[in-house]
């Protein structure tokens, strides 16, 4: 059986996912906003950042999106921006499916992360992750118009926001342009911290 095709993001509480350029991330607002995950455990492992970190809801979860995922598909904006930031160890682990019009070939990297470039569309990237996902799921890293695209083509089971108490003022907003029209959604969990609120919804068409 195939597995969900879901996304998991952090927002801040006015619905922002990301700065507006891309030379803003890492800096104070999206450090605030991911602040939530920098001291799990689970992260630290995954980045080799060395032991420690805490243990509790918010890293079971982060363990339990690495764990669910058997392939990833991001916008060429993530990967422009992830590739000057990433470890020579990707965080993935698993192949990675980049919408672009930019062809280039497959970029190996340690761990088992592989970008494979898609100049077709975000269906063909789809179709190509949930191959090699198999029964595990796909998950749609981003960013914001990556994941907008996917949800307005109907084509995203569930989804999972780590709502941050950061407000940012500006920048990308998660559903700016979503098709209200057709995109219906069912809350299934909500799950709070002391850091950040975790909230869960299922989608379906209108």
């Amino acid at each position: 059986m195939a597995g969900k095709v879901f996304f998991s993001v952090s927002m801040s509480l006015d619905g922002f996912v990301a700065p507006a350029s891309v030379g803003e991330l890492m800096g104070r607002q999206w450090m605030e906003l991911q602040g939530w995950i920098f001291p799990q455990r689970f992260f630290r492992e995954n980045l080799k950042l060395g032991g420690g970190g805490e243990e509790g809801r918010d890293n079971d979860i982060a363990r339990e999106t690495f764990e669910r995922t058997g392939a990833s598909v991001m916008g060429k904006r993530m990967f422009d921006a992830g590739e000057q930031m990433w470890p020579e160890s990707a965080p993935f682990h698993t192949p990675v499916y980049v919408v672009t019009h930019t062809e280039r070939e497959p970029w190996e990297r340690l761990g088992g992360t592989t970008f494979h470039f898609v100049n077709d569309g975000i269906e063909s990237a789809l179709d190509q992750a949930r191959e090699v996902a198999g029964d595990r799921d796909v998950r749609i890293a981003g960013g914001g118009a990556t994941i907008l695209q996917y949800l307005n083509a109907g084509l995203v089971d569930e989804f999972t926001i780590a709502l941050s108490p950061v407000l940012f003022g500006g920048g990308i907003r998660l559903f700016e342009g979503v098709d209200a029209s057709k995109v219906a959604l069912e809350q299934v969990r909500s799950e709070s911290s002391s850091r950040v609120t975790h909230l869960t919804y299922t989608v379906r068409r209108r």
